[in-house]
């Protein structure tokens, strides 16, 4: 079967580009990499380097756009090498402390990443996180608004709205079970978790409060009810924080875990530092000269 034009073989592709591309340049024949493709000052190009460059199925002129796009882009980075060369101090240049240092890093990053993996406690108390909110009450200073409610969402049609408002006269305790027994077959959306603190301004994106002072808003507000074209949105605000208040405690309880957990990694570190220390020392496994 003959092949399409769009799915012609990887290899066959490629040469077509590079053809095309090199034109009457002379090809190193006595080099196994094929054509010489480009060359910026003694350094050059050759067709193996661009091989496994175009997708199969790629189309000829696509083919010839990326082989050329590779060739300029890798022109470009010689020229600026080169440059670079020139104008580096040759301190700059003496890469190889630089490379062995990076090295030896990675093989350490490598090395303590795994001790963490077995001996790192990651179970964090609650009273442990509140230990540490505690004794550390001025680093939780809120940066917005945030609040703790429970909203509905649902179509804006009288006679659901009158269903739901019921709802709301009813006590607390019986409000929310009620709330998610009728949210289930007639809300579009619904929140109801009272215990999580949400950020305001992201209450903000789904429910089109508009004012001007919200720290005004929150304490003048438990239920609302706002309504558009489209839906009707019933909200009770349960509790409230205003930005440089201090945070509350269920607030920054993963954040505190973190922070727990991070600590303990760099004790874990620094003690296994001390201990390798320790161990070449009673082993005689260095030896430090002084003049």
């Amino acid at each position: 079967m003959p092949h399409n034009k769009h799915t012609l073989p990887n290899k066959f592709v490629i040469l077509i580009a590079i053809v095309l591309l090199i034109g009457g340049c002379v090809s190193s024949l006595n080099n196994d990499k094929g054509n010489e493709l480009a060359r910026v000052y003694k350094v050059y190009l050759y067709e193996a380097d661009v091989e496994g460059l175009v997708p199969e199925g790629t189309s000829h002129h696509d083919s010839i756009v990326l082989v050329r796009n590779y060739i300029n882009s890798w022109v470009n980075t010689q020229l600026m090498i080169e440059m670079a060369k020139r104008n580096l101090v040759i301190q700059q240049l003496d890469l190889d402390k630089q490379l062995e240092d990076y090295r030896n890093s990675l093989i350490i990053y490598h090395y303590e990443t795994e001790l963490i993996k077995q001996k790192l406690d990651t179970l964090v108390s609650d009273e442990e996180i509140e230990k540490y909110y505690e004794g550390h009450l001025n680093d939780f200073e809120l940066k917005e608004n945030i609040v703790r409610l429970h909203y509905v969402i649902i179509d804006n049609e009288p006679e659901q709205e009158t269903l739901f408002e019921n709802i709301y006269l009813l006590p607390d305790s019986l409000m929310l079970d009620s709330l998610e027994s009728l949210s289930k077959f007639y809300a579009k959306s619904y929140f109801l978790d009272t215990a999580n603190w949400v950020r305001f301004d992201d209450l903000l994106d789904i429910i089109p409060i508009e004012t001007y002072n919200r720290e005004l808003f929150l304490k003048g507000s438990r239920h609302i009810s706002l309504s558009d074209e489209e839906f009707i949105y019933l909200l009770t605000f349960v509790d409230f924080r205003i930005k440089d208040d201090t945070s509350p405690l269920e607030f920054e309880q993963n954040d505190i875990r973190k922070i727990i957990i991070n600590k303990r990694k760099m004790k874990l570190i620094k003690q296994l530092r001390i201990d390798i220390y320790e161990k070449g020392v009673q082993n005689n496994e260095f030896e430090i000269y002084h003049d």
